[in-house]
């Protein structure tokens, strides 16, 4: 196991939800908080849109999602699917038929805006293709897109208007005895989210996928999703999660397992710690984090590491994670292992050096766990 010990004060309490399949994925339940991005290449680029899915698996894509606007888009679609690591959710808009050929070209799950599809029979034949291919959904509520007489029942997108619509549609999947569907009711606005999604999770046990949509560039993005999401899921709502950025879908998948990491929903790959730097550092903090970040990416196994450039904190952040270095001056640190004060490193080697450790630890810990999962099946 890491050094980094889980305390009882840090525990959060999920909300009991069902549990769907997507594809090989369980959402909801007691599965793993799944993470989601969405290809941006236009999806009869098949070779561009599966090595976009490919490097968003690469960096821990559960769950990827592929739009599907016309039927080329359809036809391409089948052979994304034959070619990607993860399950495709198909998203679908104005057009029923495309969730049809979605669900018959292999997709996992198809995603439904109850906003545009069209009529409930239309609902229907896209529920029957779902059924008829092992296909799950997702309804997905927007904010921007609801239902006219919602619109004209509440005057302005609300709360009460998008569980009100999300609702209508688990109804239609529930008369048609379709219990496997998740659901979501996105805003660009955190406050408009979270009242939404709270009220949701009160009214229906279905998985809630989360997300605030069109929430900007990857800084401005990066904080306001981790305001919305980071609060939904300290409350113990939210089963799979989309960080929506302007910018490489690999980048929602990493912000995604940061905000999870934060909260100690999720753990992969190493937890870097480090201090924002200043006159006492003995290093060059911010070019080391850096340099680290990217050399430790290969790095899955869920481990802790502590940069620090001073002796203020640096031994008492040490002392949780499993690998640290604290500036001491005089061109050298001390390097902690497991908590304890190890030995001396000079800085000019002290790159090289971590990622060594660090690469020691994770193989240390990855044969652990698999002689842990090795007892466990007997």
């Amino acid at each position: 196991m890491s050094h980094n010990p889980i305390r009882p004060w840090r525990n959060i309490d999920r909300r009991v939800s069902r549990q769907i399949m997507v594809g090989s994925v369980p959402v909801g339940g007691d599965a793993p908080i799944s993470v989601q991005t969405m290809t941006n290449t236009v999806t009869t680029d098949i070779a561009g849109t599966i090595d976009q899915i490919q490097r968003s698996a690469e960096a821990g894509a559960d769950i990827v999602r592929v739009s599907v606007p016309d039927e080329d888009s359809s036809r391409a679609l089948k052979e994304i699917v034959k070619e990607s690591p993860v399950p495709i959710v198909a998203d679908i808009h104005f057009h029923y038929k495309r969730g049809i050929e979605a669900a018959e070209a292999g997709a996992a799950c198809l995603r439904i805006n109850p906003g545009n599809i069209g009529s409930e029979e239309r609902v229907r034949e896209v529920i029957k293709a779902a059924r008829d291919h092992n296909c799950s959904i997702r309804i997905g509520v927007n904010a921007g897109s609801l239902e006219k007489d919602l619109l004209e029942k509440y005057g302005e997108p609300c709360p009460d208007a998008m569980v009100e619509s999300g609702l209508d549609h688990i109804k239609i999947l529930q008369d048609n005895d379709f219990h496997e569907f998740k659901i979501s009711c996105k805003a660009s606005d955190v406050f408009l989210a979270q009242a939404a999604y709270m009220a949701l999770a009160d009214a229906t046990d279905a998985p809630i996928h989360l997300g605030i949509t069109e929430a900007g560039s990857l800084n401005a993005g990066t904080v306001k999703s981790a305001i919305g999401l980071g609060n939904l899921l300290w409350m113990g709502i939210g089963d799979t999660i989309r960080v929506s950025l302007s910018a490489d879908p690999v980048e929602e998948v990493r912000v995604g397992y940061e905000i999870l990491k934060s909260l100690g929903l999720r753990h992969r790959g190493v937890n870097i710690i480090s201090c924002p730097s200043c006159a006492r550092q003995g290093f060059d903090v911010i070019k080391t984090v850096e340099i680290l970040e990217e050399r430790l990416e290969h790095i899955k196994t869920p481990m802790s590491l502590s940069i620090i450039g001073c002796v203020v904190n640096g031994p008492g952040e040490a002392l949780m994670t499993d690998v640290g270095f604290t500036g001491g001056g005089a061109g050298s640190g001390m390097v902690y292992l497991a908590g304890k004060a190890s030995h001396k490193m000079s800085n000019d080697q002290m790159i090289e050096h971590i990622i060594e450790e660090v690469e020691k630890k994770a193989a240390a810990l990855e044969a652990e766990n698999a002689e842990e999962d090795g007892m466990a099946a007997q």
